[in-house]
């Protein structure tokens, strides 16, 4: 069993199916799957989350996807919403990390 993802025109996660494995009975099944809704298809890993998978295996575009997710071509990675303005990027895990505060000394 594999997770495949829907995504809009802005790349964004609309939907999240369960599917067949990858290249099962010799089908490329993102592209099927996308042919037959009409959409851009990503297979997604369930075991992994900030570039690291859970049971020790090889990390697969860096996070589960879920709805909202977006997709990037040039990462070939899933990135969640970003929580809000205060946060960056992480490139290694595409995962947002909260800035530190800037704190004045006093004086």
């Amino acid at each position: 069993m594999a997770h495949y993802v829907f995504l809009n025109q802005n790349s964004e996660v609309v939907e999240v199916i369960v599917g067949k494995d990858e290249f099962e009975d010799g089908v490329d099944w993102e592209q099927r799957y996308g042919e037959i809704r009409g959409l851009t298809c990503k297979r997604t890993s369930y075991n992994t989350f900030a570039n690291a998978h859970v049971l020790n295996g090889i990390p697969f575009r860096k996070n589960y996807a879920g709805i909202g997710f977006i997709y990037d071509e040039v990462r070939d990675a899933f990135i969640p919403p970003k929580p809000d303005n205060d946060c960056i990027l992480n490139e290694d895990t595409c995962q947002w990390d909260l800035l530190e505060p800037i704190i004045d000394p006093p004086k």
